[in-house]
């Protein structure tokens, strides 16, 4: 059993996840290009499943297999401090093919009634 600061943040991973594909469901690629209000909130939420990311402990990053850590808290730190070279096209393929993937990988830890 991982400890309740991890599963916390395993927590606010889900909820990002769940609110980016939320925000996303039914937008093609160009309207996302074309609306600049959503493509602020699902940056939000990137950068809230990255800095959760970085809070998770060794033993939680081990727990959730198949995960590159690394490379979500590569694009919170991308988000962050090089906000100005932001790839939309790598931020719609984030939300579209990697985070369900992401969430697939939690779900067995951090079930959605929590």
């Amino acid at each position: 059993m991982l400890p309740e600061r991890d599963l916390a943040y395993l927590v606010d991973i889900r909820n990002a996840i769940l609110k980016a594909q939320e925000y996303c469901a039914g937008i093609t690629y160009d309207g996302f290009l074309g609306n600049e209000l959503l493509q602020n909130a699902v940056i939000r939420m990137l950068t809230i499943i990255g800095e959760a990311a970085t809070k998770l402990s060794t033993v939680a990053k081990q727990e959730v297999t198949g995960v590159a850590w690394e490379d979500i808290t590569g694009m919170r730190n991308r988000l962050v401090h090089e906000y100005f070279r932001v790839n939309l096209a790598v931020i719609w393929e984030t939300v579209q093919h990697d985070l369900p993937d992401l969430l697939s990988s939690i779900e067995h830890i951090v079930p959605g009634d929590r």
